[in-house]
């Protein structure tokens, strides 16, 4: 069997969708930032296991649950409340795995007003979510959390999660996005621009180390936030998706532009310049 952990921060509205869909585990651990609303007891309702732990970042929050959560099982699903395991992705999961690696990626379909996000969405982008409860562990990166992990040591499983990113409201997306936009921010700071950027990453046979290099490399180029949009609803075809596709892109746009604005507020902050 597998055990399960999902990060929760009020989460009442999406959490019992994400558990139900994850009713086949008999080991769901949820790791709570002390939520203010219904999450815990839902959570209990359902049988999950709850562990709660001021929030610091995901990756604290992730390695909390690996290394103290007392996890039955020795291979573990890492998800968030607001994503959902299809049936195909647990027929994946319970089929096991060869011991050729420590952990695997899998992909996301993002949901946005109702329709997955083929084009827009940047369908496949991977992320390191199932591994062995003893060999993986995160760093954070960013907003986000990285595995601390060799590429040789990483599998990619087939089937996606589904991400209902938006089904908090858009007053959330966009609460959450300033944030990540700050730690985008700090990220871009302390990396110096492409100063870890390898072009061989470029061709890397492993596609998140490709993805990553990318977006290394594109902090240090010229109108970000139009390019973004270029990219999202030209390049990767988004007006495909209709007119959700044109609205997604549009808001990463702004994503992008956040983040540069606050990258060169720190830079006037750094030369002792006026706001």
């Amino acid at each position: 069997m597998i055990s399960v952990l999902i990060l929760t921060y009020n989460e009442e509205e999406n959490l019992p969708r994400c558990l139900e869909s994850v009713a086949w585990s008999d080991d769901v651990l949820v790791v709570d930032s002390f939520s203010t609303d219904r999450t815990v007891g839902i959570a209990e309702e359902y049988g999950a296991r709850v562990v709660q732990r001021a929030f610091d970042d995901f990756a604290g929050q992730r390695n909390y649950g690996l290394e103290e959560g007392q996890l039955k099982h020795d291979w573990v699903l890492h998800i968030d409340a607001d994503e959902v395991v299809t049936p195909e992705l647990m027929e994946e999961l319970l089929a096991g795995r060869d011991g050729a690696y420590d952990a695997y990626r899998l992909a996301s379909k993002t949901m946005f007003q109702g329709k997955w996000l083929k084009y827009s969405g940047l369908y496949p982008s991977y992320q390191v979510r199932y591994g062995h409860r003893d060999r993986l562990r995160f760093v954070q990166v960013g907003h986000g959390q990285r595995e601390d992990l060799p590429a040789e040591r990483v599998g990619t499983l087939n089937e996606p999660l589904l991400h209902y990113s938006f089904s908090k409201g858009m007053e959330d997306w966009i609460g959450k996005h300033n944030r990540y936009s700050t730690d985008e921010a700090v990220r871009i700071a302390e990396a110096d621009g492409t100063s870890r950027f390898r072009v061989s990453d470029l061709f890397s046979s492993d596609p998140t180390t490709r993805r990553r290099s990318l977006k290394l490399l594109s902090t240090a180029m010229p109108f970000r936030p139009t390019l973004r949009f270029l990219y999202m609803y030209l390049v990767r075809r988004g007006f495909l998706d209709g007119a959700a596709g044109y609205r997604y892109s549009r808001m990463m746009s702004m994503y992008e532009y956040m983040i540069d604005l606050k990258v060169r507020e720190a830079e006037i902050r750094r030369s002792g310049g006026a706001l």
